[in-house]
This record gives structure tokens, C-alpha cells and sequence, in this order.
């Protein structure tokens, strides 16, 4: 999870404006105002289920 939210955060030209949960890594949030980047444990992602608030948005899956 660091490892993702850190290269998340290179990768940027422009720096976060809120970043949270980087400490307990369970679910860490980098709100760059315009593009919201939520990293999840499998677990948590399961149990908040985010997709479902955007049931009409273009699903995008990245795996290794």
C-alpha cells in the first residue's frame, strides 16, 4: 500500500491537496481536487464498496 501511494504521489506533477490514512495503510486517500485516488486493502474494499456510489461511472481494473 505505501509502495502504491508513494509512487502515486511521484507520478504527480502537482502535490496532494489532503492525503489520509497514509499512517494505519488500510485505506489511503490522495485528493488532488480534481482526481480523487483511493487505495484499499482487499478487505476494506469489500466492506465500503465505493463502486457502488458510482454504478454509471466507467469501471477501470489495473492488475499486476
Amino acid at each position: 500500500m505505501k509502495a502504491i501511494a508513494d509512487a502515486v504521489r511521484k507520478g504527480t506533477v502537482t502535490k496532494a491537496w489532503r492525503i489520509e490514512g497514509y499512517e494505519q495503510l488500510n485505506w489511503v486517500l490522495l485528493d488532488y481536487v480534481d482526481v480523487v485516488v483511493h487505495i484499499f486493502k482487499s478487505s476494506e474494499r469489500e466492506y465500503y464498496r465505493l463502486e457502488r456510489l458510482w454504478a454509471d461511472a466507467e469501471i477501470t481494473e489495473y492488475n499486476d
